[in-house]
């Protein structure tokens, strides 16, 4: 599990903007309905981005995510994912999640974020952004024509395969096709740095801008506002992610 009911999202920096949202259920073209929260600035920059939460689906910590991103200007949309399995039920540590990990196809992860892409503004640059499970599925929706200005992974399993899809998303990483920023904690037990650098030759080959960043010592799910000792891999992770937004939203 990456965040508890707990964890909050490290504060950006210049986070001087008002933001407001609001939760929503969004339909998908196959009929599913699932929750979502939008957060829209006060100010928008013109960037907007969706939100890929980790294995637990659309809690707190993304919630108040997407308003951190609202409150530097970038409109903001986080998703669940088990809808199909789990309805509108709450998302927080008492949901029960693995069966319905286990349960989620590829081709129905991409109904639902063409669903949450079709309900932002069309012809502004967009973005996704996901954690652990959700950064997998920002490298797979990358593979996808889905008119990306670009894509932001935290700690994405590289050897997980979503059922539906042809190999794991390392192997489809040679698929992708927009720019990629992909930020990894070198002591995660999960994720081999060896594999992370299998992910930055793959793009290479894909022909694609990247930067891939490995911050050494840190853990997976650095990225969190109790990890005091990890703050400035956090700090440092928002710069490059809004560094990377910034270059890209003409």
């Amino acid at each position: 599990m990456c965040y508890d009911d707990n964890a909050r999202p490290p504060l950006p920096p210049g986070a001087d903007g008002q933001a407001h949202g609001e939760d929503l259920v969004l339909a998908a073209a196959d009929g599913n309905r699932f929750a979502a929260y939008l957060a829209r600035p006060s100010q928008p920059n013109g960037a907007q981005i969706v939100i890929y939460p980790d294995v637990r689906g659309l809690h707190q910590f993304y919630k108040e995510l997407a308003l951190r991103f609202a409150e530097v200007g970038v409109t903001a949309l986080a998703i669940d994912y088990f809808g199909r399995t789990a309805g509108l039920t709450a998302r927080n540590d008492e949901f029960d999640f693995w069966p319905h990990v286990q349960q989620l196809q590829f081709p129905a992860l991409l109904a639902d974020a063409k669903a949450a892409l079709a309900h932002l503004e069309s012809g502004k640059p967009t973005f996704v952004v996901g954690f652990c499970l959700g950064g997998s599925v920002a490298l797979m929706s990358s593979t996808q024509n889905l008119g990306l200005t670009g894509a932001i992974g935290f700690y994405a399993g590289l050897s997980r395969q979503l059922a539906g899809s042809d190999g794991t998303v390392l192997d489809e990483s040679v698929k992708v096709r927009n720019p990629f920023l992909g930020l990894f904690g070198g002591a995660d037990q999960g994720i081999p740095v060896e594999q992370v650098h299998t992910l930055d030759e793959n793009l290479d080959k894909a022909g694609v801008e990247h930067q891939i960043v490995i911050y050494e010592g840190a853990p997976h799910s650095f990225f969190d506002r109790r990890a005091t000792d990890y703050a400035e891999a956090s700090a440092d992770a928002w710069t490059k992610m809004l560094a990377f937004i910034q270059k890209h939203n003409a």
